[in-house]
């Protein structure tokens, strides 16, 4: 479509756009997304620009790690995960990290200048009710060093929500990988439905949602505009939407995946920023090998997140020299840590 046909961003916003906020909008049909997501790519960059400083500071970065504190062994099957008991990738498994182990990590991480730390584990769901009770105190001591705290422990059963609130949660990830009718040739252990049943128990308790997915896992443009409307249909918002490129692992059904294509990563990360405008759109998995050149059009897209260290999770990522050396060229600097979480209950469709 053209620019000026755009349902609500055509380029000619930018100027209102300086001066006036955005209203986030919940009622955008599968079409609207499409029609947004399918524009010319530059046209496409240029509104998005225009909402994303409309909504934020501009140069303002939020800075994330991201640790796996339990690695491995896990029960289910997505066909992208090195950590899967059903593949054969080359990595160590490792029992829930200790308490005080996690928040020397966090500690290193706040002094390279992280105001997120989030914590991954690979399991189902928190079931063992000693180590929920670890990841709890973790939360705890993480919020007492000044930082953001986000978890992504997979499925939430009943209270558990509550007391990640409790204990001072910010936001919790539950990412929704691709869209519903590709979701069945990702993984065959859990469905996309349970993965909203989720999403809706962390947002019920007043925890931040957040919730993206991955680009190349050998999805159609029709799947990823599936996503992106469901997302962009969440009330409220994700307050964090990661975008991911795939990471292909040895030992994974999806190792043979060719390289995603940076702009299909950019057009991604652009029509969620329409879509969402006050969201933070995280360019994560995948970053290291897109070039300063990809990035910097990432972060004009909308991206205004990244996940920073040597390491996601078990795959390598850029370092905190190569950021910080990339953000000073950028003109980019780190946003400080905020504390405030949606309140309100979710409102999220019970099917798709």
């Amino acid at each position: 479509m053209t620019p000026s046909a755009s349902p609500k961003y055509p380029p000619s916003s930018m100027d209102q756009a300086q001066h006036s906020s955005v209203t986030p909008r919940h009622d955008w049909t599968e079409q609207d997304v499409a029609d947004i997501y399918h524009q010319p790519l530059l046209d496409l960059v240029y509104q998005a620009a225009a909402v994303h400083r409309a909504v934020f500071p501009a140069g303002e970065l939020q800075m994330c790690a991201l640790l796996s504190v339990k690695t491995g062994k896990c029960s289910e099957d997505c066909g992208y995960c090195a950590q899967s008991a059903h593949h054969h990738a080359a990595i160590e498994p490792e029992s829930l990290k200790a308490v005080d182990e996690v928040l020397a990590r966090a500690g290193q991480a706040k002094a390279q200048g992280a105001t997120r730390f989030c914590m991954a584990a690979a399991w189902r769901g928190p079931r063992d009710p000693a180590a929920f009770e670890s990841v709890l105190d973790m939360v705890r001591g993480i919020r007492a060093l000044g930082m953001e705290a986000c978890a992504s422990l997979g499925e939430l059963s009943e209270g558990q929500a509550e007391r990640l609130a409790e204990a001072g949660l910010n936001a919790y990830n539950h990412n929704l990988d691709t869209g519903p009718a590709f979701y069945p040739q990702v993984t065959h252990t859990h469905t996309f439905d349970q993965r909203l049943a989720t999403i809706r128990r962390a947002a019920g308790a007043g925890i931040g949602v957040c919730a993206g997915g991955i680009i190349g896992l050998g999805e159609s443009p029709q799947d990823r505009v599936a996503l992106l409307h469901i997302l962009a249909t969440l009330r409220p918002h994700p307050e964090s939407v990661p975008v991911n490129a795939l990471v292909p692992v040895e030992g994974t059904p999806l190792a043979g995946r060719p390289p995603v294509d940076p702009m299909d990563l950019v057009r991604v990360i652009a029509t969620a920023r329409l879509l969402m405008p006050a969201t933070n759109v995280r360019l994560s998995a995948g970053r290291l090998t897109l070039s300063p050149e990809a990035q910097a059009l990432a972060f004009l897209a909308g991206a205004n997140s990244i996940f920073t260290g040597e390491k996601l999770l078990t795959t390598p990522n850029t370092g905190w020299n190569t950021d910080r050396s990339l953000m000073e060229r950028l003109g980019l600097s780190p946003r400080p840590a905020r504390y405030s979480s949606p309140t309100h209950a979710s409102s999220i469709p019970a099917g798709t």
